[in-house]
């Protein structure tokens, strides 16, 4: 039995506390909430009628696994999808919004099933990803976590201020990295040198 309780308490324990990263184009967060979700779902915590940091500051780890089961597994749909998908679709969607979803349904594609990228878990979505696990089961995680980690190695390659969660300063794997691969077995995981030729391009 999938336990998406534990996985928010795990999603809140990854992001940490209080970020205002000027590098991050999400802003500031605590818990990975982000003051744009607590305007977006109008949560004045501070009872002042309006949303703003000090809101974002009184967010408990408590409230934040509330936010995630509420708002970013249950409403997108991901409780819908394959019990060996949900949470490493459910740690994407926290970190990246509908693309956790596009990841998803371009690997879908790739693997011949009809669906359209729209960031959207709707029926045509749902049936594709139960057609691919009953084809492979013991592989579909894997693709979709391999997916999650050259997404992040695109927007590094993109986006030179993001480099830094992909590579750490001391030049192994960075956050972004470490997070996608913690949903792939290690014997897809990669090793220092493949990973070094990966991110060489950028100096």
């Amino acid at each position: 039995m999938l336990d998406v309780r534990q996985i928010a308490r795990e999603i809140v324990a990854r992001e940490g506390g209080y970020v205002n990263d000027l590098d991050d184009p999400g802003g500031m967060t605590k818990h990975g909430v982000t003051l744009g979700t607590l305007r977006r779902l109008g949560i004045d915590l501070d009872g002042d009628g309006d949303v703003d940091g000090s809101d974002l500051r009184r967010i408990t780890k408590t409230r934040a696994v509330e936010i995630y089961l509420q708002h970013y597994y249950q409403a997108p749909g991901i409780d819908q999808l394959p019990m060996v998908l949900q949470p490493s679709v459910f740690d994407m969607y926290v970190n990246a919004g509908g693309n956790a979803v596009k990841i998803l349904q371009r690997l879908l594609g790739q693997m011949g099933q009809q669906v359209s990228v729209d960031g959207v878990i709707g029926p045509q979505t749902v049936a594709a990803t139960k057609a691919a696990a009953r084809v492979a089961p013991q592989h579909l995680a894997d693709a979709y976590g391999i997916a999650r980690r050259n997404y992040y190695f695109r927007l590094a390659d993109q986006r030179p201020a993001s480099r830094k969660y992909a590579r750490s300063r001391k030049g192994g794997k960075g956050g972004w990295i470490k997070r996608a691969e913690e949903f792939i077995d290690p014997r897809y995981h990669l090793t220092q040198d493949e990973f070094d030729r990966r991110v060489a391009a950028w100096g």
